[in-house]
């Protein structure tokens, strides 16, 4: 296959005529160029259907409104980003400016500006205070922005004094990442937890627009109802909170059911004793090319935030023949929206039900240690901090030295690797195969060779240590689970 030259910068904006292609074969490649038989994320499939509908930059929504349909431009929203700095440096409060910005990026917006505010604490009126206000609506008005994005979690009175000031759509960092979830969505279980989190969220911060959603429907006020329509009515805000309620406990039962499937495939994989890993980390990190790379497994990989939301788990085995699988998780970031930890839930409990966490940083990251720092916080918070971690650092390859050495020296038993060219991928297998918990009885059997499924099993999911064929069976030494050995029993031999 040939790569097609990418389109030239002179293009117009509505010259298009190569784009489906380039993006097309872009995704037949891995995100770095290299060819198909050498590529370990697969095809990339579903990366070259989201390509397909690629954002292009430069268009906006229209602040205007404008009735008819046919006069309207299909067009994107242009971003103005807001930050209150309460606590930590001022480099810190550029990065979480610049993660906002790429958040932005990724859920379709186009940033024009960003403002910070230094503030012991965030206004309790409207977020930024009185005088910022001000300059933020002279920067909507000279940039001709249509939304503001405020990077912290706004109430409601916040949230509607600010957009009755500005005149311009407001939505704060909790409603910006459960959008990128949405457009991001795509099992069953997915769509599921990304609704029931919005709703959660919504159900908190309706509000009317103009005394019609206000009004009660009683007598000539709903629509002339007249006689038998007359009476206090439920107003339209509370028919909403009612509906978002329903649909909330629709979306709870669906979410039982879908947990005790969950459930059912985690019993399967107790009751045999196979070992799990969960690979847990920042948005970004490169946990779904880790997965590939190891396992060949084929998961979405894009250079995005929140490119996959899907748990994948995958099987290996280790050079002895013991199997154990491998989980890509949901990613974390900073400040995750307690809506989503709580609606993704089930989701999670894949780390803490794990054995070992392998916890991937992006060591290309301007703040790796406060990636470290966030996901630990989640994990905390989903009492998975108990679990064995191991601490890989990825993207060494595109990681600044003096950062690397920062890294080592803080981080001794780190593990550096880097997804995109397999270099430590080899020692990290080997270093997590190695914590893996083993079998605790160590038995000796003569087993007979019509009980093949026997030594099937002691090669998946126990330590074969020696493997002798006589004439009355198979000789083995093995260490292997207690419900094993008890099935073992009738066969065991003295040792020696």
């Amino acid at each position: 296959m040939t790569r097609r030259p990418k389109p030239s910068p002179g293009h117009e904006p509505g010259d298009f005529d190569d784009f489906d292609d380039y993006a097309q074969d872009e995704a037949l490649l891995d995100p770095y160029g290299a060819d198909p038989e050498e590529n370990h994320d697969g095809l990339q499939l579903d990366l070259a259907e989201r390509l397909s509908l690629k954002r292009v930059a430069g268009m906006s929504t229209q602040v205007d409104d404008i009735s008819e349909v046919e006069y309207r431009d299909l067009q994107l929203e242009r971003v103005v980003l807001i930050s209150v700095w309460t606590t930590g440096s001022e480099k810190d409060a550029e990065n979480a400016m610049t993660e906002l910005k790429l958040l932005s990026e990724t859920a379709g917006a186009q940033v024009l500006e960003g403002l910070i505010q230094r503030r012991k604490s965030p206004d309790p009126a409207t977020y930024i205070g009185r005088g910022k206000v001000d300059e933020l609506r002279e920067v909507v008005v000279a940039t001709g922005a249509d939304t503001v994005i405020c990077d912290g979690e706004l109430q409601p009175a916040q949230l509607r004094n600010l957009e009755d000031r500005v005149k311009v759509k407001v939505i704060d960092r909790t409603a910006l990442i459960l959008d990128i979830f949405a457009q991001h969505a795509k099992s069953v279980e997915g769509k599921t937890q990304v609704e029931l989190a919005q709703l959660q969220y919504l159900r908190q911060r309706l509000r009317g627009w103009g005394g019609n959603l206000s009004r009660q429907a009683g007598g000539q006020a709903a629509g002339g109802a007249g006689i038998g329509g007359r009476g206090p009515g439920e107003t339209k805000i509370e028919t909403d909170r009612r509906r978002i309620n329903t649909r909330v406990a629709i979306l709870r039962r669906r979410m039982r059911d879908l947990d005790a499937t969950r459930e059912n495939k985690r019993a399967d994989r107790r009751r045999n004793r196979i070992p799990s890993i969960a690979i847990v980390g920042y948005t970004n990190a490169g946990k779904s090319s880790l997965l590939n790379r190891i396992t060949d497994a084929g998961v979405l990989v894009e250079n995005a935030l929140f490119a996959t939301l899907d748990p994948t788990t995958r099987r290996h085995t280790t050079p002895d023949g013991r199997v154990y699988t491998l989980t890509d998780t949901v990613g974390f970031v900073r400040h995750l929206p307690h809506d989503l930890v709580e609606a993704f839930k089930s989701t999670l409990e894949e780390s803490a039900e794990a054995d070992l966490l392998l916890h991937v940083v992006d060591g290309s990251d301007p703040d790796p240690v406060g990636q470290i720092n966030a996901v630990r916080t989640v994990l905390n918070d989903i009492e998975a901090n108990e679990v064995p971690e191991q601490l890989v650092i990825n993207k060494i390859d595109a990681a600044e030295p003096e950062t690397l050495q920062m890294l080592r020296t803080q981080y001794p038993d780190a593990v550096f690797v880097s997804a995109r060219t397999g270099q430590g991928i080899a020692e990290l297998k080997a270093i997590a195969e190695s914590r893996l918990p083993s079998p605790e009885v160590s038995i000796t059997a003569l087993i007979p060779y019509e009980r093949g499924d026997l030594l099937d099993r002691i090669h998946r999911n126990g330590q074969l240590v020696t493997l002798e064929h006589t004439g009355e069976g198979t000789r083995v030494v093995a260490r292997v689970h207690p419900d094993l050995g008890g099935e073992l029993k009738p066969f065991e031999v003295p040792a020696g």
